[in-house]
């Protein structure tokens, strides 16, 4: 009996020791793991939600690392620049960011890499603080394209206006400047009441677009630039009767966008993949905590960045380029659901 209890007191302890060894190995592999987070410019809408579908695939590809994203609930900046502050006192180890406006956050992402944070940015060409950034496609070339279609439905005639998510925010700039540019080759087409702010409110954006319809009854084109313009300026259109008389074209993506393409309040929405976008930050992100170095032509093994053009950025980081453009009207954008 002795015995006995002598072997089971044994085999409780080394069940024990196994057990508390497997638990404290899973700690030790959980606090191996590195961890990127991805911050959006705002939470809860379809563009960013398609980037957190492309965030959260990244991290089943990678269990070895701890990804997650997050974002503010409003279009601000104050609110951004707090959850990052946040993340780099809790100690992430790398930083994919979608800047609201890239020169509020500079103090913050330079102090981040100080304390030897990685940092990688996304529609922030001019972010100095930054180890990348990377960016889907040439920025002017695709606000001049935007405009070339916007004029083509225009006849190259007639009052036109422009929509961004905010002044402060680079790539909307950029498209609409392009846009500028890229119209003042048609003598015939005005440009009125520029670069209306919409903070990537649908509804913010309808009511500022009913204002132009009513102080300018002529105008012929709205060329918009943050995902939920097109759905505000489109409704407006529609409401007013507008349809087939005022042209609509601005970033946007297909599935939130398709009514009013096939009605016509929306002529066509240019847009990259917000997943395929959230992947290659990510795939940046895991390169650089490795060690490793952003080469020219590389392949990111994400549509879209497979040849990726990597030249000098705004500071010391890099600027990747891919070639994700897509533009798309009534006729196209059921070959691109999403």
């Amino acid at each position: 009996m002795k015995n006995a209890r002598h072997v089971l007191n044994t085999g409780l302890k080394v069940a024990l020791v196994t057990t508390v060894m497997g638990v404290a190995g899973q700690a030790a592999w959980a606090q191996d793991g590195k961890t990127i987070t991805t911050v959006v410019k705002i939470s809860g809408i379809p563009w960013f939600d398609r980037m957190e579908t492309g965030v959260d695939l990244y991290a089943q590809e990678h269990p070895e690392l701890n990804i997650s994203q997050v974002g503010p609930a409003t279009a601000d900046s104050a609110q951004q620049l707090q959850i990052i502050q946040d993340l780099i006192a809790k100690g992430t180890d790398a930083l994919a960011v979608v800047p609201m406006d890239p020169t509020i956050l500079e103090g913050l992402l330079k102090r981040a890499m100080d304390r030897g944070t990685i940092v990688v940015t996304h529609e922030a060409d001019n972010q100095v603080n930054t180890m990348a950034d990377v960016e889907a496609f040439d920025n002017a070339e695709y606000g001049a394209a935007l405009n070339a279609r916007l004029a083509e439905c225009m006849d190259q005639q007639g009052k036109w206006t422009t929509f961004v998510g905010s002044l402060g925010s680079r790539t909307h700039m950029q498209w609409v400047g392009a846009g500028e540019e890229n119209a003042s080759q048609y003598p015939g087409m005005e440009l009125v009441d520029a670069n209306n702010e919409s903070f990537d409110d649908a509804n913010g954006t309808y009511e500022k677009a009913k204002e132009i319809l009513r102080k300018h009854p002529d105008i012929k084109g709205f060329q918009t630039s943050a995902g939920n313009d097109v759905l505000g300026v489109g409704r407006a259109i529609e409401e007013a009767g507008l349809t087939g008389k005022v042209c609509l074209v601005g970033t946007g993506l297909p599935n939130p966008s398709a009514a009013y393409l096939d009605s016509g309040a929306i002529t066509a929405i240019g847009f990259w993949d917000p997943q395929k976008a959230g992947m290659a930050m990510n795939e940046v992100a895991r390169i650089l905590l490795d060690g490793g170095e952003l080469t020219d032509g590389m392949d990111l093994g994400v549509e879209g960045y497979n040849a990726v053009s990597v030249r000098q950025g705004a500071g010391e980081g890099k600027l990747v380029v891919g070639n994700g453009m897509v533009i798309v009207d009534k006729d196209t954008y059921k070959e691109r659901l999403f």
